[in-house]
């Protein structure tokens, strides 16, 4: 049995096969831990839904900020965005089925006995890895209940900015999933600033990336994160695997095989034949 962590699909559905063709993946006996955006901006969302749905146990995913921003569409009633390629989605007739499954993803995996953890965006250097999990459980809580509604018409926003243990109700809920979905720089309080999203020299003045702090708590476990592209894959930090090498933007997929973390990649376009 093996297990691949595979950074951000974005709908990029036939990469993927690719991808696994490389790997050999086997779905009787091989394992795959995605690190969310399974879907939007590519064109094959509704596809990377129902592969990873039918592989049932077989395949965890962490929630990212669009998967979420699919779920705040359809259970709220949030307004699309210009560039979404969720539509097939919506109107596909297993909407509900495939949706109910990707709310009951989770925000964070925790595999303690592997020292293996990931989520979309990272964890902030103030949470160990186990505090983060329980964090997430809160607001997964919400999420999986019967009136996802409720946490969907007020998910969005960029307040408050930083942690705070008192905060409490959607601010408290907000400000984890924005943690662990949207995170990139963040200055030695906990802010964020989620305005830049380029490469490691464009941090704003007193902010660094979340992975650079020297008292990051979560330092000893091996953390598995995707939704930085600008990033490459190309992290110096000891146990930090950056995933998203950004296949929908013409990139490439990235799978990371965890038992001898051995790094495989297709390109978003097939090669052509000469």
């Amino acid at each position: 049995m093996a297990i691949y962590a595979i950074g951000d699909i974005q709908g990029c559905f036939e990469p993927l096969q690719r991808l696994l063709d490389k790997v050999r993946f086997d779905p009787t006996r091989d394992h795959l831990w995605i690190a969310g955006d399974l879907v939007n901006r590519g064109p094959q969302s509704l596809e990377v839904l129902r592969f990873l749905k039918g592989l049932q146990h077989r395949a965890i995913s962490v929630l990212g900020n669009h998967d979420l921003h699919l779920l705040a569409v359809h259970y709220a009633g949030q307004k699309s965005k210009r560039n979404d390629t969720l539509s097939e989605i919506l109107s596909a007739p297993d909407r509900d089925e495939l949706l109910d499954w990707l709310r009951h993803q989770p925000l964070l995996h925790l595999d303690e006995a592997r020292n293996w953890c990931m989520s979309h965006a990272g964890i902030p250097p103030l949470w160990g890895v186990r505090k983060a999990r329980r964090l997430a459980q809160e607001v997964e809580a919400e999420i999986q209940g019967e009136e996802p509604q409720r946490f969907f018409s007020q998910m969005y926003g960029n307040r408050p900015q930083r942690w705070d243990k008192t905060l409490r109700g959607i601010d408290r809920q907000r400000m984890i999933v924005n943690y662990l979905t949207r995170m990139r720089f963040i200055d030695p309080t906990g802010a964020l600033d989620l305005v830049s999203k380029e490469g490691l020299d464009t941090a704003p003045c007193g902010y660094q990336p979340w992975f650079s702090h020297p008292q990051r708590k979560a330092a000893d476990c091996r953390l598995l994160f995707g939704h930085w592209a600008a990033l490459e894959g190309k992290v110096d930090t000891p146990n930090v695997y950056a995933l998203d090498t950004g296949c929908v933007w013409g990139g490439k997929l990235t799978a990371l095989r965890l038992d001898d973390e051995k790094f495989f990649r297709v390109p978003a376009q097939p090669k052509k034949k000469s």
